[in-house]
């Protein structure tokens, strides 16, 4: 029985991670498992290298691993670690490009993630009047 009832509520989960989630106020409150993957998600984005990367794939859609280095002013060797923790967690995916490798950003998620920060850090800056929230 339980088994049928988590089948039952996989296809909803499933389709709400791939489509409209459910409004967080309606979801159930966060399981130890999911506050630590949450956690360990926000540890990885919570690196200015790491999120200045994203900023610029966010900005070019895809960029060869050399190009990503002169943009955060970084060794290609540095930067292709930084990369792979992105990728471990399924926020960007590489594809190799004659001797380059190319990295794009595939979790969408992340781009509003990235949005919503920054406006939340500029709506935090001294002498900020807030008018309307762009959050």
């Amino acid at each position: 029985m339980a088994s049928a009832v988590g089948k039952a509520r996989r296809p909803t989960a499933v389709a709400a991670a791939c489509g409209r989630p459910l409004p967080l106020a309606q979801r159930p409150l966060l399981s130890p498992v999911q506050a630590g993957g949450l956690a360990a998600v926000f540890r990885v984005l919570a690196n200015e290298t790491r999120l200045r990367l994203l900023h610029a794939l966010v900005r070019a859609d895809e960029l060869p691993v050399g190009q990503l280095a002169a943009a955060v002013a970084m060794k290609p060797q540095a930067v292709s670690n930084q990369l792979q923790r992105l990728a471990d967690l399924g926020i960007v995916a590489s594809r190799r490009e004659g001797t380059s490798i190319c990295y794009r950003l595939v979790d969408l998620c992340v781009r509003a993630l990235l949005e919503q920060g920054l406006c939340l850090m500029e709506q935090s800056l001294p002498g900020h009047v807030q008018a309307r929230s762009c959050c």
